[in-house]
């Protein structure tokens, strides 16, 4: 999306948000709304408000980063900025930023030594633009993950799959007793499926390859085909009314059984919170879909949009610098069911795939960027449109490949 010239003639008419009731309200706008996501939410609302001096007004916006973020871009270029907004940690705020139209963080970073404290330090990266600070990066989330409900399978006489081919072949068992094999809804779900694939049964060379140095050679390769291949078996393992289902209704059919199994990033942890699901007794977590126990490291991050408001302007510093604090860091991830940005705080109450995920992320070798860091928006959007209709039709592996290709080939 470019609207660079249109930001240039807007930005002078950045003004306090209309309706705010006084100068220490704060309207924070996201998509976090499912159950988990909620009391997330709930976290950092209590905390920003335990203070006193300013009142968190929450601007939730239904549906998932694509529903939101034209929203919150029309806004802020509209001359009507939030006080904070929540976007992905990556390239969603790009042409905000160089439009000059997003509060430099700079001078806080520094005062709390973010660079000393965040990890990895590509989340903190993906924040900088010359040599600038316009984002807080919140939490890690880490989309390779498969989640899978023990009782499914254990309780139909069955071992609990080890990983996607394990499952793969259970599926048809799994039809014939009237369980869905996998749950997701769609569009971005069904893209997350493929990009899990990409990295899961790909390994982390092919999906550096095709993502980050955009080769053609790697998308055309026999690795490649493999992955095509899993996410044809993907479609045949799914409902028919998985089109327009919201993820965590999905995730809702694993906790209760109606389905086997969800490819799904890390957040989906929270809603098995919410249901009093335990780790290792109800449910199993399979990083890399059982095979490559290897990360992506995008996640959340705060924006402030520029404010002509003095009072407005100190609440988002505050703010700002609340997010980052070890006591909230670790409230908020643990029921959001990510992990912390900060790697000095205790996280012994972690569940056992929590502790699964700190321990990956561990060693730098199994971190992998987040498409969202290496993928503009375009692009991004093309792809998903790409495993939507593959995942919708009869599209053979390679008509899908060759798509791809073209796709990646003009990618920037």
């Amino acid at each position: 999306m470019n609207f660079r010239s249109m930001a240039a003639v807007l930005a002078a008419s950045v003004v306090l948000p209309l309706g705010a009731a006084n100068a220490t309200d704060l309207e924070v706008t996201h998509w976090w709304t499912s159950g988990g996501e909620a009391a997330a939410v709930k976290v950092l609302a209590d905390s920003f408000n335990a203070s006193g001096n300013n009142k968190w007004v929450d601007g939730a916006i239904a549906g998932s980063g694509t529903t939101a973020n034209p929203i919150i871009i029309s806004r802020i270029l509209g001359g009507n900025p939030m006080g904070a907004t929540q976007m992905n940690t990556g390239r969603d705020a790009e042409e905000l930023i160089k439009a000059g139209l997003m509060t430099d963080l700079t001078p806080l970073a520094e005062e709390e030594h973010w660079k000393d404290v965040i990890r990895p330090a590509k989340l903190l990266d993906a924040c900088v633009y010359e040599g600038k600070i316009y984002c807080v990066p919140i939490n890690i989330h880490s989309w390779q993950w498969m989640w899978l409900n023990r009782h499914v399978f254990e309780d139909n006489g069955m071992a609990v799959p080890k990983n996607w081919d394990e499952l793969a072949a259970d599926a048809p068992k799994l039809k014939e007793k009237g369980i869905t094999p996998l749950a997701t809804g769609a569009p971005w779900q069904v893209e997350g499926i493929r990009n899990v694939m990409q990295a899961g049964i790909g390994g982390k060379d092919l999906y550096l390859q095709i993502n980050d140095k955009k080769s053609e050679e790697a998308v055309r390769s026999d690795q490649n085909k493999k992955v095509w291949t899993a996410f044809a078996q993907a479609r045949d393992m799914v409902d028919p009314a998985y089109s327009g289902r919201d993820w965590n209704v999905a995730t809702n059919m694993v906790i209760e059984g109606k389905a086997a199994a969800q490819i799904m990033g890390d957040w989906a942890q929270g809603e098995f919170g919410v249901a009093k699901k335990v780790a290792g007794t109800d449910y199993d977590c399979l990083p890399g879909l059982g095979f490559n126990a290897q990360l992506d490291t995008g996640g959340d991050a705060f924006y402030f949009p520029k404010n002509s408001n003095p009072e407005i302007t100190k609440a988002q510093l505050e703010l700002a610098k609340m997010l980052l604090s070890k006591e909230v860091q670790v409230k908020f991830n643990l029921v959001k069911g990510s992990l912390p940005v900060r790697g000095d705080v205790d996280l012994e109450a972690a569940n056992a795939c929590m502790k699964k995920g700190i321990e990956i992320l561990s060693d730098l070798n199994n971190v992998l960027p987040s498409t969202e860091q290496m993928l503009d928006s375009d692009t991004q959007g093309q792809l998903q449109d790409l495993a939507l209709e593959f995942f919708s039709s009869k599209m053979s592996v390679d008509d899908a490949i060759d798509r791809q290709a073209d796709i990646i080939s003009q990618a920037q």
